[in-house]
C-alpha cells in the first residue's frame, strides 16, 4: 500500500517531467487521480478503454501510461469518453502518462531499452525537440545480425527496407512514429534507422538515399517505458505490478 501523491512525485523526478518539453496535448504526469491509497501498479502503452476495463478487472489501482488521455481538442464528456472516465471513477483507477520523457530517458526510456533487448550499444543521441534530444544513435553491426535480433525480439513481424549499407557503422533508434527521423538520417551520418511505423512516401525516400528502414510496430517499440517505470514504482514501494496488454498490431 503507498500514497498516490508519492508514486506521482516519485515519477515525475525519476522521468524528469518538468525539464522535458512535450507535444500539446500529452499533459504528463498524473492525468485522473483516485482516493490516493495505491497497492497495485499496472502497465499500458495506451490510456483506452480497453486497458481501463482490463486494469480494472486486475484489481489495478494506478495505471502507467504511455499515450495519455488528452491528445484531442476538449471535447464533452459523451459517448466512449464517457465511459472511460465512468470506468475510472467506479474502478478506482488513477492514470499517470509519460511520453517524451518515456522515449527518451537514458535508463528507462524506450530507445535506450529496445537497443538493450538487441544488445546494441548507444554511442549518442539525434533529433531535438525543444532542447531535448528524443533520438538514440548505436554502433553499428551488419544488415543480416540486425534484422535476426529484430525478427527474434518482435515474433518475425519486422518490415524491412533495405537500400542502405550492409554493414552500416551506426543505427539509429527512434521508437513509436519515425516519420520526423528519416530525414534527419543523412545529416547525421546514419543511413539506418529503427522506428515503430512510417508513412508510404518513406519508401520512395529510402530508395533515392539509400537507406535501411526496419519498421517494428508502433507499440511493440512502447511497452518497454512503462514496463520499466512501473517495475521501479513496485520495487520502491513494494507493492505488485503487471502489464495489461491490448496485443495491438500496429
Amino acid at each position: 500500500m503507498a500514497s498516490l501523491q508519492k508514486i506521482a512525485a516519485f515519477c515525475d523526478k525519476r522521468t524528469r517531467r518538468h525539464e522535458i518539453k512535450d507535444f500539446k496535448g500529452a499533459c504528463n504526469g498524473l492525468q485522473f487521480e483516485n482516493k490516493g491509497v495505491i497497492q497495485k501498479v499496472g502497465a499500458s502503452v495506451d490510456a483506452g478503454l480497453i486497458p481501463f476495463q482490463k486494469a480494472v478487472d486486475r484489481n489495478v489501482d494506478l495505471l502507467i501510461v504511455h499515450h495519455g488521455m488528452y491528445w484531442s481538442p476538449l471535447q464533452p464528456i459523451t459517448g466512449v469518453k464517457f465511459q472511460k472516465v465512468n470506468t475510472l471513477l467506479n474502478g478506482g483507477l488513477a492514470v499517470y502518462s509519460s511520453h517524451l520523457p518515456l522515449d527518451c530517458h537514458s535508463e528507462i526510456g524506450n530507445n535506450a531499452l529496445l537497443a538493450k533487448e538487441i544488445g546494441l550499444q548507444p554511442t549518442g543521441t539525434f533529433l531535438d525537440y525543444e532542447g531535448t534530444d528524443i533520438g538514440l544513435i548505436t554502433e553499428g553491426i551488419s544488415r543480416l545480425d540486425l534484422i535476426e535480433k529484430l525478427q527474434k525480439t518482435f515474433d518475425d513481424k519486422v518490415q524491412s527496407i533495405e537500400f542502405g549499407s550492409e554493414k552500416p557503422n551506426k543505427i539509429a533508434i527512434l521508437t513509436g512514429s519515425g516519420s520526423s527521423a528519416v530525414s534527419e538520417l543523412k545529416r547525421i551520418g546514419v543511413d539506418t534507422l529503427i522506428t515503430g511505423e512510417l508513412r508510404q512516401n518513406h519508401y520512395n525516400q529510402a530508395q533515392e538515399e539509400g537507406l535501411n528502414l526496419y519498421l517494428c510496430g508502433h507499440y511493440a517499440t512502447e511497452v518497454y517505458g512503462v514496463c520499466a517505470l512501473a517495475k521501479e514504482i513496485s520495487q520502491k514501494f513494494e507493492i505488485p505490478w503487471e502489464f495489461i496488454a491490448t496485443d495491438c498490431p500496429l
